[in-house]
This record gives structure tokens, C-alpha cells and sequence, in this order.
């Protein structure tokens, strides 16, 4: 369906999985007005025009967000970890009339009224993912797969960044990020990490995002791990599909290294896939399914792993558009992760009721095989786990207890439901240590454990 209109609210049904915006989308854009369809949709123009202050953006949109929303942004960039980063497609893609609760808006660009307290047993590295790293930039957990971080920069910034302890420039929430810069004497380390453990079979190429590979180091990149004998799968972590689709279709020579890697690995008789990242079926317009025709033609598969997000996607109806959307153009919905605690966006984040029941409603919306996974990914490291699978849940007090056996056995793994969530009583006992402690040690001893260890494991 191609839109004249100057609003992405111009889908006549947000129920409608095959109605995709299309046409000059950015043209109500006062700073994209005159831009022309060719400009617009090369990867030059969307880099060099990407927003990287309040300054540029009010340059950029001028009244039509209105004061009062640069000053509120402008605070909320303050109790952020991650630096502002948003290119002209995502841009384009909010609806500024509505822009408080827009989906997108509310992904990258954070606003101070809609912030809430951090959690009390919230960690910058939630994941403890430099607890698992033998080498830079190197996360080996699970025992035939790693993740390995060739970059620490990504063409937008999402304010939820899980690695936000290394992605992207400092900010004065995070003032000292670990430094990931691409290096290929770090790289090196990787690799020979890599051959050193044969049980190694899975290697998660990420960030950052692999979208801010040059070509030819992607190129490099993909061959060298392909050629490690016991490597037999390799996955290109990006969200450039959902921020910057047009980069698929105009940098010919990325895609064309990205092809010449998945073709090597069809001739090794291996696997080389993109994940990709969607939260918001608005993300899902006509240039997107226009990139991932291209990628279908030259037999790069492609899953999506979307996050869980207060008022992006924890309507059910929503997430069920958005899961039937994403199969419609040829993306496999993998994974819905719960949101991890993430500093400055306490806001996004639900509690392990609400995405259940999220859920149990997108189960049978479609195909099986194209219906995502719930998981949390636990602190403390103990990975992915089905949010089904909990041994305790303690409702009243928000406390979730998972065990992971093949991953760190033995421990215990905690998910935080968030504080505004819970009755007001619950909430001030969180502020006070002595109950924090206790609140979850009963939850570790109803799942059957020692109090101990489970501080030693979210420590």
C-alpha cells in the first residue's frame, strides 16, 4: 500500500500483517522535505545524516514535536546510558503528533517524564558477560557457543542497550565503557581462542553491529571462522534491517560480502545467517521488505530476536502483528527476550505476568515454527532460559528464580520484576537493604536453594 498522507498512522489497519507504508515517508519530515526518493534511499545520505545531538534534531524536526519534548529529551539523554543516535529512516517512522507514546520514539530517543527509578538490583553488565570473557571482546558461556564483538559502534543507538557498558560513546550515566574498537591484533586473539576449543561449533559475530563491519573485514571476518574445522555455524548480529534497511540495498559492496560468506558456508556444507532486531511492527515498512526480497534471492536466511518492551510491544495484539508481520516478508521471529535491567529504562521493562500472558496469545497466531520463544536471559550469567521454566516465582515481591543446569550448574538466577509493577508496600521495601535481602532469600528457599549462593550468583 503506498501513503500519501504525512503520518505514519496512514495504515488503514494495524491488523492488516501486509499492509506496509511505502512511498516518500519522510517528506512531512521538515529538515527530509526535500530530499529525493534516490538520496534518500542510499546508505550515504542515511549515515551522513544520521542525529547525533537535541541541536541537530530540532534542526531537523523543527515545531513539530513542540519545546516542551527537547527539553524533556534533553534531560532524559542525561539519565541515559547510551549516547543519541538515530538515522533518518527511524526518524521518519515516528508519528510526531502522538510522539510521548510513540513505539519508536521510545526506543531511541528517551524522554525524562516517562523515566522511572532503576531498580535497586540492577548491574551495568547485567549479564556478566566480562566474567565469561577469556579474551577481549569474547563471550564464551554456553559450551559450543560464543559471542564474539568485532565492534562496539552501531549505525543508531537504542537507549536499552544490554552492552551498553561497551557500546558507544560515554555518557554521563556511564562515564568509563569498556573499549571494543575494531582491532584486528584483538581479533586474532579471538580466533585462536576459538581454535583452541573444539567443542566450539556456534560463533555469534556482534557488537555493537556487524552492520558497522567495512565489507571487507566482514568478508575476512566470515571466511576466517568458516575455515575453523569445527565451527559449523556462524550468525551476523545487526539491527541495521530495522534502523537503516537501505544500506542492504545501496551499499553493493557489503551485501556482496555478506553473500560471498553464505555461499561459502553452503559449499562447506556449514551455516551463515543474519539475526536481526524488530520490536515495533512499524518498524516493517516497504524498503524493509525490499532489503530482505534482496536477501532472499541470494539465500541469506534471516530470524529477528525482539525485545519485550513496556508500550512498544506488550499489547498482545500488537506483538501478534508484529510476529505476522516479520514471517510476511520472510524473517523467522525467533526469540522475545524479556527486557534485561538496564540502567535509565526502567520504564520499558514488564513483569514475567505480563510477557506470559503476552505469550499465551501469541501462541497460535502462526505457524509454530515462526512463533518466537519467551526467554529472560538471567542475571548474573546464567543465559536464556524459558520464561516458563522458573522454579519459583514469587509474584507479590516480583522475584523469579531460574536454574540453569547446563550452564552454570549448581547456581541460581534471579529475574526482577519492575518496581511499578509491584503494590506501593512492596516498593518501599525495596528501598531498604535489609529487606532486599530478604525478599530474596525467601524466594530462593521457596525454589529450594541456600540463600548464599544466590547472592553469589547475581553478585
Amino acid at each position: 500500500m503506498v501513503c500519501s498522507t504525512s503520518s505514519n498512522r496512514a495504515f488503514s489497519s494495524l491488523h492488516d500483517h501486509r499492509e506496509l507504508w511505502d512511498g516518500e515517508y519522510w517528506r512531512h519530515i521538515p529538515g527530509f522535505s526535500q530530499v529525493t526518493q534516490t538520496e534518500f534511499e542510499s546508505h550515504q545520505f542515511q549515515q551522513r545524516a544520521t542525529i547525533t545531538s537535541v541541536a541537530q534534531l530540532r534542526q531537523t524536526l523543527g515545531d513539530l514535536p513542540g519545546d516542551a519534548f527537547y527539553e524533556d529529551l534533553s534531560a532524559g539523554i542525561r539519565n541515559a546510558p547510551m549516547a543519541l543516535r538515530i538515522s533518518p529512516h527511524l526518524l521518519s517512522l515516528v508519528d510526531w503528533s502522538n510522539a510521548a507514546h510513540d513505539p519508536i520514539r521510545t526506543q531511541f530517543l528517551p524522554l525524562r517524564s516517562r523515566q522511572q527509578p532503576d531498580h535497586p538490583m540492577l548491574q551495568l553488565d547485567s549479564l556478566a558477560e566480562r566474567k565469561d570473557s577469556p579474551v577481549p571482546g569474547l563471550t564464551h558461556r554456553y559450551p559450543d557457543k560464543a559471542l564474539f564483538l568485532p565492534v562496539d559502534t552501531c549505525p543508531v543507538y537504542c537507549r536499552f542497550c544490554t552492552r551498553s557498558y561497551a557500546v558507544g560513546a560515554e555518557t554521563e550515566l556511564v562515564t568509563e565503557k569498556l573499549k571494543l574498537h575494531a582491532s584486528q591484533a584483538r581479533w586474532s586473539q579471538a580466533f585462536e581462542y576459538i581454535e583452541s576449543k573444539p567443542g566450539l561449533e556456534d560463533i555469534v559475530i556482534s557488537g555493537g553491529d556487524s552492520y558497522n563491519l567495512r565489507a571487507d573485514h566482514l568478508e575476512a571476518i566470515g571466511r576466517r571462522l568458516l575455515e575453523i574445522p569445527h565451527v559449523r555455524r556462524i550468525r551476523f548480529a545487526t539491527k541495521g534491517l530495522c534502523v537503516m534497511p537501505q544500506k542492504v540495498l545501496s551499499d553493493e559492496r557489503w551485501t556482496d560480502a555478506l553473500t560471498r560468506v553464505a555461499e561459502l558456508a553452503r559449499r562447506l556444507h556449514k551455516t551463515a545467517v543474519v539475526h536481526t532486531h524488530f520490536n515495533s511492527p512499524h518498524e516493517i515498512v516497504g524498503v524493509t521488505r525490499r532489503a530482505m526480497d534482496l536477501f532472499v534471492e541470494r539465500g541469506i536466511t534471516v530470524r529477528c530476536q525482539t525485545v519485550l518492551q513496556n508500550g512498544v510491544n506488550s499489547d498482545p495484539s500488537v506483538m501478534q502483528l508484529l510476529v505476522k508481520r516479520l514471517g510476511y516478508i520472510n524473517i523467522q521471529p525467533y526469540y522475545v527476550y524479556f527486557h534485561d535491567m538496564v540502567p535509565g529504562v526502567e520504564d520499558l521493562r514488564t513483569s514475567l505476568a505480563a510477557g506470559l500472558d503476552v505469550e499465551k496469545r501469541v501462541r497460535g497466531t502462526t505457524a509454530g515454527f515462526h512463533t518466537p520463544a519467551f526467554v529472560v536471559d538471567t542475571m548474573g550469567g546464567g543465559g536464556k532460559r524459558d520464561a516458563h521454566s522458573y522454579e519459583y516465582y514469587d509474584r507479590t515481591n516480583g522475584v523469579a528464580v531460574f536454574t540453569s543446569p547446563t550452564v552454570k550448574p549448581g547456581k541460581w538466577f534471579l529475574y526482577f520484576d519492575p518496581l511499578a509493577s509491584l503494590e506501593p508496600e512492596v516498593r518501599l521495601r525495596w528501598e531498604l537493604p535489609s529487606e532486599r535481602e530478604a525478599m530474596v532469600a525467601d524466594a530462593i528457599r521457596c525454589a529450594g536453594g541456600e540463600t548464599r549462593s544466590a547472592w553469589q550468583a547475581i553478585a
